[in-house]
């Protein structure tokens, strides 16, 4: 099959128009404590986001994808489960991808454009059966790290690099879950730390910035997407 470009994924929004948005995106959900935790925080800021979600979660918490979408958030594919796509064919990505993408946009009635691989991984072929399955590979350029040390209630080792944002466009990564053994990930320990007072905090920092924090696709309506090659795992 031939490759169109060599693996380029969005990492960030170059605005325009005097657009003050930050991307804000959350992976692994949804869970029911934690991601109501984070819709309270977003609709206090007037905020939106767009959530990777994973399969594995979406079938346990339908509802939850609802209530997600009636706060007028963004939902994006994570993955049918939280297994690295590292070491897969190309052909085994697209067909799992596609069915994913498939399924869950039969749940929420509308088409799904964005995908994050699991942890971040990403090779050439991974990359080709993501975008052959009709989804734009999307990453980052700023993250919490808040699924490294989940149990650690210092917020501010979380907030480093989001207090280091100096321009609208940055897509941060944060979690509203962490991924399991269930999930298809390494057993990780259930985070101790609030979603919510964490999510509160990353918006009070951009509002302070004079940012707003949006969903990928509001940013988009006075922005066009960034990329760069992206391969890691």
């Amino acid at each position: 099959m031939k490759r169109r470009v060599n693996g380029s994924s969005t990492y960030a929004v170059d605005t325009k128009f005097g657009s003050n948005n930050t991307v804000l995106t959350y992976d692994d959900g949804p869970e029911p404590t934690r991601t109501i935790e984070v819709l309270e925080a977003l609709a206090e800021y007037g905020a939106t986001a767009t959530f990777f979600v994973l399969l594995s979660r979406t079938r346990l918490n339908p509802s939850l994808v609802g209530e997600i979408l009636s706060q007028g958030h963004e939902i994006a594919l994570h993955g049918i489960d939280h297994r690295s796509l590292i070491g897969m064919h190309e052909v085994e990505v697209f067909e799992r991808t596609f069915r994913a993408k498939l399924e869950l946009e039969e749940l929420i009635d509308q088409p799904v454009r964005w995908f994050r691989p699991p942890y971040g991984h990403q090779t050439l072929e991974s990359w080709y059966g993501i975008v052959t399955a009709g989804l734009t590979p999307v990453m980052w350029n700023v993250q919490c790290g808040d699924w490294v040390d989940a149990i650690n209630e210092d917020y501010e080792q979380y907030l480093a690099e989001v207090r280091e944002i100096t321009k609208p466009g940055s897509i941060i990564l944060a979690h509203d879950n962490c991924a399991s053994k269930q999930d298809g990930a390494q057993d990780l320990e259930v985070p101790k730390f609030s979603t919510g007072k964490l999510a509160r905090l990353i918006l009070e920092i951009n509002r302070v910035k004079g940012f707003s924090c949006s969903s990928l696709g509001g940013a988009l309506e006075n922005g066009r997407l960034l990329r760069k090659p992206w391969f890691q795992g």
